[in-house]
């Protein structure tokens, strides 16, 4: 068996919906990158682009540096260097 996951429906079509790849934390492996709420640009890796904070299976990233990214998105938001949504004023007029 492979890591391979399809889909069970009845229609037989086996379309692959997820495949694992290993992943590894980068802070972690690189003990000079650091987490600061100023480094915008290694944060939108770790925003969705709605603007929520993508979880670890998809980051790779190990629990502590998860809740450190978490920490410094939030500070990034409260400081207005990221948005809280990325929703425009347009789009809640409809």
């Amino acid at each position: 068996m492979s890591d391979e996951r399809t889909t069970s429906g009845g229609g037989g079509g086996g379309e692959r919906r997820f495949f694992s790849k290993p992943k590894f934390c980068q802070f972690c492996a690189d003990k000079t990158l650091t987490i600061d709420y100023k480094k915008i640009d290694l944060l939108r890796k770790y925003v969705t682009e709605e603007g929520t904070i993508r979880p670890r299976r998809q980051t790779g990233a190990c629990a502590r540096h998860q809740r450190t990214v978490a920490a410094a998105v939030k500070q990034a938001r409260h400081v207005a260097l990221l948005p809280f949504s990325n929703r425009s004023v347009e789009d809640t007029r409809s």
